[in-house]
């Protein structure tokens, strides 16, 4: 992984100093809150329902034993003993005081983490596939291009005011699993016939109010013009994007006004002054920034068959959780694991300090001291000898984090919702327990397959609803809470938006009405191999109209 040089380490120190002078002018109330607003969110400091909220970039999703410690850290000493992943593969502390977020911040820095470009209308966290450098499928690892981006977009002073938050996402296999075309800027890292590394470009895809897919304006652009690329898309939105309404601010809303042909003509024109000048990445640049992320020298460990297939015999719930948690990687003798943390009935996406601790210490030991956190509030161990997956699976039994549900039901994306944000017209977490305790049965999850259920508390759409498989939306409708959902969409390589159902739901039918979905699904599936996205994108919206609304819907 990335390690500062001189010059990284010099900036967040610098940073950290500026920060901690202004935050004791805040508390000496020599500044108003408005004045500190915009000094706070450029480091990620948010004002929530009940307290200060601190998001802490994770660029690209990848932490090492000693960073995640660091955070276990924090969490015991300034929060209350546990931390939230979020799906921009960051982590947020939702109880830190204002007074102690100095401290955090040099803490930070002393293992080379910080919280600079978190929030604001700014280019956030470079998103990336969380199996990148480990999956059997990819063609290169795209986090060196990830970093290659941060690197450029920190403190760039021609992008630190844009129109609105920017966001961009690469991933480097065919099955997208950083949900590229749902960002600002998509990138999908591929070869083209004579085997050259470069990139087709997605464009204006968000969620929000205005969920829009992204649209591909250049097919392949090679590597080396990454920088001068992404420059021109950027100088058409500063130019041309609305500022006179946060609400058509975005890229995307720029893009569907001006027409997708017509946006890309106009890159391509501002492009033509930029490629081929210092933006161009030099062959060197790009290998030395590789370098840092060449993978582990992995020894052959042939004796993993062997002992799972032991391990298989004595014990069905490892079975299962190595069914379920557990990818194909691109060493036979290894393998990729997700460590859920959405075990039955607890809150999507938190873990404790005490589980930080632990996870650090088995990728220490058994993951070449490496962690990764994916856009879905998951951990990962993206190289583990299949060997150890029983010492693994274990040790992760004990500290409660053994769940075998990977890309189940009971597998939620979940914003934090009213029980923390001050945009939030719902409760997200207590209906995301109230359907994991539901459908808690692993036997009957199985039956259902995949299916990615995602929930948010207001149309901000954090909890990334409108992709969902099954998406629920919380709104707010004559002082009380009410659950919109959509079916239908998806955020890989086949993106789509959910469509409404129908009315909306409230908070004690909610989890029936997900129930009622699902048993008309294994109704009108050809079959068990069927999932429920193929089963609905084949039937279309009646038999669960049907189900739901019942009368209501042959009305309708």
């Amino acid at each position: 992984m990335y390690r500062y040089d001189e010059f990284d380490h010099d900036f967040v120190r610098a940073r950290v100093s500026e920060f901690t002078d202004q935050v004791d002018r805040r508390l000496a109330g020599e500044i108003t809150e408005d004045q500190f607003r915009p000094l706070r969110l450029m480091n990620g400091v948010y004002l929530q329902l009940h307290a200060y909220m601190l998001r802490i970039a994770i660029p690209y999703g990848t932490l090492n034993s000693r960073q995640l410690r660091m955070l276990a850290h924090i969490a015991r000493t300034y929060d209350k003993g546990y931390g939230h992943f979020t799906t921009r593969q960051n982590l947020q502390f939702h109880w830190p005081a204002l007074s102690d977020v100095p401290a955090i911040l040099k803490d930070l820095a002393s293992v080379e983490m910080h919280c600079i470009q978190t929030s604001g209308n700014c280019i956030r966290n470079v998103t990336a596939d969380h199996f990148a450098g480990a999956a059997a499928d990819e063609f290169a690892d795209p986090r060196p291009y990830a970093e290659i981006l941060r690197q450029w977009s920190s403190l760039h002073p021609e992008f630190s005011y844009l129109p609105r938050k920017f966001k961009i996402a690469v991933t480097g296999a065919n099955r997208d699993r950083a949900a590229i075309q749902t960002h600002d800027i998509g990138l999908h890292l591929k070869k083209n016939e004579r085997g050259e590394l470069g990139f087709s470009v997605y464009v204006g895809g968000g969620l929000g109010r205005t969920p829009m897919v992204a649209k591909k304006i250049r097919d392949f652009l090679p590597e080396q013009d990454l920088l001068s690329y992404t420059t021109a898309i950027l100088r058409v939105y500063n130019l041309y994007g609305r500022r006179d309404n946060k609400y058509k601010a975005r890229i995307k809303i720029l893009v569907h006004e001006t027409g997708a042909e017509e946006f890309a003509r106009q890159v391509e024109a501002e492009w033509a002054d930029l490629k081929n000048t210092e933006l161009t990445l030099p062959r060197s640049d790009i290998e030395a920034i590789q370098a840092y992320f060449a993978p582990p020298e992995l020894p052959a460990r042939p004796e993993g068959d062997e002992t799972i297939k032991l391990a298989r015999l004595d014990s069905r719930d490892f079975s299962e959780w190595l069914d379920q948690n557990v990818i194909t990687h691109r060493h036979p003798d290894y393998a990729a694991l997700t460590i859920s943390l959405k075990g039955i009935g607890e809150t999507p996406g938190d873990v404790s300090d005490g589980q930080m601790d632990a996870i650090a210490d088995l990728a220490e030991r058994y993951a070449f001291d490496e962690i990764r956190v994916s856009h879905e509030q998951n951990l990962i161990l993206p190289h583990v000898a299949r060997a150890d997956l029983r010492a693994i699976y274990d040790r992760l039994v004990e500290i409660g984090l053994a769940t075998a549900n990977s890309n189940l039901i009971t597998d939620i994306i979940s914003c934090p919702g009213l029980d923390y944000c001050a945009l939030a017209n719902a409760r997200s977490i207590s209906v995301a327990q109230d359907i994991s305790r539901r459908f808690a049965s692993l036997e009957r999850q199985r039956d259902i397959g995949e299916l990615k259920l995602k929930i948010s508390g207001c149309i901000n759409a954090c909890g990334h609803h409108h992709v969902g498989h099954i998406g629920i939306l919380g709104v707010e409708k004559k002082g009380a809470e009410l659950y919109q959902v959509t079916l239908g969409g998806s955020g890989d390589e086949n993106t789509s938006v959910g469509e409404i159902i129908g009315r909306g739901f409230g908070p004690g039918e909610i989890t029936d009405a997900i129930e009622t979905i699902v048993e008309t699904y294994l109704v009108v599936r050809r079959d068990e191999s069927e999932k429920f996205l193929d089963t609905y994108r084949r039937v279309g919206q009646a038999p669960f109209k049907e189900a739901l609304y019942g009368s209501e819907a042959k009305a309708a």
